[in-house]
């Protein structure tokens, strides 16, 4: 019997481990704990975004975080904004309220929190370089709200 032919270009495992692997990594070094809170639906999308692109190179580069997700039921007339709650292994915690915001603002904001030296220094090389940072995901033209207006007829 023929072997089958082996699919040709790389194999899912080896794009995901590059995506999980791309630099810059997120190394949080004095981060004990995450914890997003988000709604459940139809609202945060910012922070979506960033659950499904950004927090599994988080997970994956920090494996001894805590990382926790809590997607909370919303009505129609709630206005609570989604937050970003982090604790420090010093003890310290900070809340960031990550609201109408771009998953790469978030990303940004966490790692300017979080990431300390190494962090400072990437984003001090990429400056002297005349470059801004190389955020992992694609920068927007428009804020949220703008880019749905837009989109509207």
């Amino acid at each position: 019997m023929p072997r089958a032919k082996a699919p040709l270009g790389p194999s899912r495992l080896s794009q995901v481990l590059k995506n999980l692997n791309r630099h810059p990594k997120p190394v949080l070094p004095s981060l004990k704990t995450l914890k997003l809170t988000l709604a459940a639906r139809n609202d945060h999308f910012g922070a979506r975004h960033f659950i499904k692109e950004d927090l599994p190179r988080i997970q994956y580069t920090n494996p001894g975080m805590q990382i926790q997700i809590d997607k909370i039921p919303r009505s129609v007339g709630d206005t609570w904004r989604a937050e970003m709650l982090l604790e420090f292994k010093n003890g310290s915690r900070t809340t960031m309220d990550v609201s109408d915001k771009w998953s790469t603002s978030i990303f940004e904001e966490l790692m300017a929190r979080a990431g300390g030296d190494r962090w400072q220094a990437y984003v001090a090389e990429r400056r002297v370089a005349g470059q801004e940072p190389d955020i992992p995901s694609t920068q927007p033209h428009s804020t949220p709200k703008e880019g749905i207006a837009a989109a509207l007829p």
